[in-house]
């Protein structure tokens, strides 16, 4: 497994979906990971220190695991099928170590609020790890992980829109200036 930490949490101008990009200190690699908007903002909420009168829903769960005599060890995104990530919360509780199926995103948001280590497997890192050039530092990594959802999504929306691009093209505009001869003989 391999020790990583938080980069950074980007936002795709193209769509409401975030990226946290998790660093390999040690070999530079990045890690980027879709998540949604309310989990970016339950991440980023912690990371910025930012307090909040209620508790947010991994604020909860860090309390039910504890009030369960429960200690969360660390977090681990352990897996990539089908272009999703999927990750494990590691909890010791009496002597026993429970392993809890997650999202990443709820994972990290969890790992965040305990200060809880955050690995990968070396597996996941090798497929879909990042490795930027010299000149390119963090933020360009990030750019460069977004644009194969960006342009897929384009390419969906276009798919999309070709119906209505082909209606358009059908249409005969030059009539719309000239009175319909019905027209004429209803005034």
């Amino acid at each position: 497994m391999i020790k990583v930490q938080i980069d950074s949490i980007r936002v795709s101008l193209m769509s409401q979906l975030r990226v946290v990009v998790l660093k390999d200190p040690v070999s530079g690699r990045f890690l980027p990971i879709f998540i949604g908007p309310c989990e970016a903002e339950a991440i980023a909420v912690k990371l910025q220190g930012m307090h909040v009168e209620r508790p947010l829903t991994h604020d909860l769960l860090k309390s039910v695991i504890a009030e369960l005599g429960g200690e969360v060890q660390y977090i681990v995104v352990n897996d990539l099928r089908q272009d999703t990530f999927y990750a494990q919360i590691i909890v010791e509780q009496a002597g026993e170590t429970h392993v809890i199926d997650s999202r990443p995103s709820d994972a990290i948001a969890l790992s965040v609020r305990l200060d809880v280590p955050i690995y990968v497997e070396e597996s996941v890192m090798d497929r879909a790890g990042i490795m930027p050039d010299e000149e390119i530092d963090s933020e360009g990594a990030a750019k460069a992980a977004e644009t194969p959802a960006v342009e897929k999504a384009e390419d969906e929306d276009e798919d999309r829109l070709s119906i209505f691009e082909d209606f358009v093209e059908s249409l005969d505009l030059d009539d719309l200036d000239a009175p319909d001869e019905d027209d004429e003989e209803k005034s």
